[in-house]
């Protein structure tokens, strides 16, 4: 059997066709037919990319200026809104009689953000970071956990405290309970190593990251995908300096990290045993 060419499936040619025939034709249904027209999901992805660009300088003229210079320079505004948070979640651990319910509204909240919180853990940890990791070249790998990490830290770190301090609101009479009690210590638990790595170990993980890449650039290493292959940089100092250092902190937010998760499959468990007393 003779093959079959199709022109119209040559990109060369699909221009040329296009403005012959809607030069040609007096058919306005075949006109519009060959107009290009952005569905609706690529117009919501134009906005999208607008705003998220938008949102992003604006953030870059706040650390363009002095004061955020200076403040960012020491850790200081680091203690701040660590001490802040904790000296607020003891406020919300007074004890008091008055019994407080929740309405639909505060209930989705709360299962709103300890559903994502959790999914949140198990994508990063068990699908995003193993399937990255596994089939993209290692600095491709850590280019984008730059991106990764600090969003996905500063997000675990505001779901936990909304779904922490919501639970407290509820259930501060109940307090000195057991089951209570160690609900309340795991999900402040994981707030807390949330906003310490955030606040804390973040940052010069994303500083020793960059560093390491620049070095494996020069010496033409780190395009392996699965494993380190880091040749005769193993006999430079500063880079296998370089390197246990970031190996301390990456290991320290990921042991961080895991005990988040037990902290949060702890209070799913709670979750689970609630639902089961309802017969669902």
């Amino acid at each position: 059997m003779d093959m079959v060419n199709f022109p119209c499936l040559q990109l060369e040619s699909v221009p040329a066709i296009e403005n012959f025939l809607v030069e040609k034709t007096d058919n306005s249904k075949l006109k519009d037919e060959l107009v290009f027209t952005q569905d609706i999901l690529a117009v919501m992805t134009i906005w999208t990319k607008d705003v998220l660009f938008f949102l992003n300088d604006c953030f870059k003229s706040v650390t363009n200026t002095k004061a955020y210079k200076i403040l960012s320079s020491t850790t200081q505004p680091a203690h701040v809104v660590t001490s802040a948070a904790v000296l607020w979640i003891a406020f919300l651990c007074r004890s008091r009689t008055t019994i407080t319910t929740l309405s639909p509204i505060w209930t989705l909240l709360y299962l709103g953000s300890f559903s994502a919180h959790f999914g949140a853990q198990i994508w990063m940890t068990f699908v995003s970071g193993l399937a990255l990791y596994f089939s993209l070249p290692r600095h491709t790998f850590g280019s984008i956990q730059k991106v990764l990490f600090p969003k996905y830290f500063l997000l675990n770190a505001t779901l936990s405290l909304v779904t922490l301090v919501i639970f407290l609101t509820v259930k501060n009479h109940e307090l000195k309970t057991m089951e209570i009690g160690i609900q309340a210590i795991a999900m402040f638990l994981c707030f807390l190593i949330e906003l310490v790595i955030f606040l804390y170990l973040t940052p010069p993980l994303l500083v020793l990251i960059s560093i390491k890449i620049q070095i494996e650039k020069e010496a033409g290493v780190g395009l392996e995908v699965g494993k380190l292959e880091p040749g005769n940089l193993l006999k430079c100092p500063h880079y296998v300096k370089i390197h246990k250092a970031f190996r301390k902190i990456h290991m320290q937010v990921a042991i961080g990290n895991v005990v988040t998760m037990a902290c949060t499959s702890l209070h799913l468990y709670y979750l689970a045993c609630k639902l089961s007393n309802l017969s669902l």
